[in-house]
């Protein structure tokens, strides 16, 4: 007995030893799960976050691509507004240049037609120093009228042959006709009775004493007859050179191109 007695108390320390082993090691365990879990759950959090982080990145890189694009569109349009703009300032500069142009060519032919009025006006100052204050002179549109009743002209309302009175008349308005060499002269016959033959006749007449006997040179001259809207008598008209107008308006307007 004595000597399984050490033997004895060897298998219980052995066992007590083994048992307190066994407790550490269960505890050990334990705090290993203890930890496990708390990496585990460290790390579905980490997964969690790496996920949501992994999605705003997602979320970002389409916004930027979105951005991208919209910034390329806007710069592609900023290219084609300032293409458009640079072709509506060449446009308007274009415009601007052939209204001026324009200007210029109405500011030459306006001159041009208050030379013509002036002319008239100084004109008919001289007029009336050559035939006297009393004659009946007029000037509208830049057309001179002489006036002649036909009793003065030919002693009576159906003559044809100018009287002595209506060739001294005739002398003077020749002299106004040379003095004015830019102007055309017409000799208008006015009647009440709507024969024009006669009063043909008559504005005949005073054109052939104008050309035949005071020198007026006959491509000066031109003859009408219409009716006088309840007036009789001739017309002598000095009318501004129109084709020679309009000559120098399609030079002025070629000069201001």
């Amino acid at each position: 007995m004595k000597n399984k007695l050490p033997l004895i108390l060897l298998m219980v320390f052995t066992v007590s030893a083994f048992a307190q082993r066994k407790s550490d090691l269960i505890a050990e365990i334990d705090t290993l799960k203890s930890k496990i879990s708390s990496v585990e759950q460290e790390l579905a959090k980490a997964k969690r976050e790496i996920s949501s982080a992994n999605a705003r990145a997602e979320s970002m890189e389409s916004e930027n691509a979105s951005l991208r694009d919209a910034n390329a569109t806007l710069l592609s349009n900023l290219g084609n507004f300032s293409e458009l703009s640079k072709q509506n300032s060449e446009n308007v500069n274009k415009a601007m240049a052939a209204l001026a142009r324009k200007e210029k060519q109405l500011s030459g032919i306006n001159d041009m037609i208050s030379a013509n009025d002036s002319t008239a006006i100084v004109s008919l100052t001289r007029i009336k120093q050559t035939l006297g204050e009393n004659a009946n002179v007029g000037v509208g549109e830049g057309i001179i009228s002489i006036s002649s009743s036909l009793s003065n002209l030919f002693g009576s309302d159906t003559g044809t042959e100018l009287s002595e009175t209506g060739k001294a008349w005739l002398a003077n308005v020749a002299k106004v006709i040379k003095g004015n060499p830019n102007f055309k002269t017409e000799v208008e016959g006015l009647n009440i009775t709507g024969e024009f033959g006669p009063t043909y006749d008559q504005a005949a007449a005073v054109a052939k004493e104008l050309v035949g006997v005071l020198e007026i040179p006959s491509e000066r001259i031109s003859i009408v007859a219409k009716d006088g809207n309840f007036k009789e008598g001739i017309n002598i008209k000095l009318r501004p050179d129109y084709k020679g107008f309009y000559a120098k308006a399609k030079e002025s307007a070629k000069a201001a191109q």
